[in-house]
């Protein structure tokens, strides 16, 4: 899980730079104002990719929690009612 959120933070990273130089020479004026706007976006990117990866994870976590507790639940009513059954 962690390998595939290293490699799509790693891709959103080079397409966003790659983005930026090819902005940066198609306007061919390569001011402080143009760099520190390429830094605040590639920030910016990352942030919000880093973001979504840990809500994703965290909705993860919380099913895969739902999911156990449902199945303890139902399996701690079927032995009751076994036992409750035997004892008839």
């Amino acid at each position: 899980m962690m390998k595939s959120v290293v490699v799509v933070v790693v891709v959103v990273v080079v397409v966003v730079v790659v983005v930026v130089v090819v902005v940066v020479v198609v306007v061919e004026v390569v001011t402080i104002e143009v760099v520190v706007i390429a830094v605040v976006v590639v920030v910016a990117v990352v942030v919000v990719v880093v973001v979504v990866v840990v809500v994703v994870v965290v909705v993860v976590v919380v099913v895969v929690v739902v999911i156990v507790v449902v199945v303890v639940e139902v399996v701690v009513v079927v032995v009751v009612v076994v036992v409750l059954l035997l004892l008839l």
